[in-house]
């Protein structure tokens, strides 16, 4: 049998949302609205599909670039280079 490669495979334990968090979705994460230049952590929602980044940018802190419909463009460090990540708002959380 031919082993899966998916984009999210070996997620099981990344994307399980905790017990209190089951069936839980925050309007004030989905409705929250970013400027440019804004400091961003990108956490993983596992109820949430639509809009979500790779699980390598899970944990990661970016800078809000500009908007694209309903998600935003997150610019993300990642070793040396930068690089841009699409996300939508449920996978996001502000900081400071």
């Amino acid at each position: 049998m031919k082993r899966s490669k998916g984009q999210r495979v070996g997620t099981r334990s990344v994307l399980r949302r905790r017990r209190k968090e089951r069936s839980r979705t925050y309007i004030s994460r989905v409705m929250h609205n970013y400027d440019e230049g804004d400091r961003v952590a990108i956490v993983l929602d596992g109820g949430q599909q639509m809009g979500m980044p790779h699980r390598r940018f899970n944990g990661r802190t970016g800078f809000i670039t500009r908007r694209q419909g309903v998600a935003w463009i997150v610019a993300v460090k990642d070793g040396n280079m930068q690089k841009t990540v699409i996300a939508r708002p449920e996978h996001l959380r502000p900081l400071e």
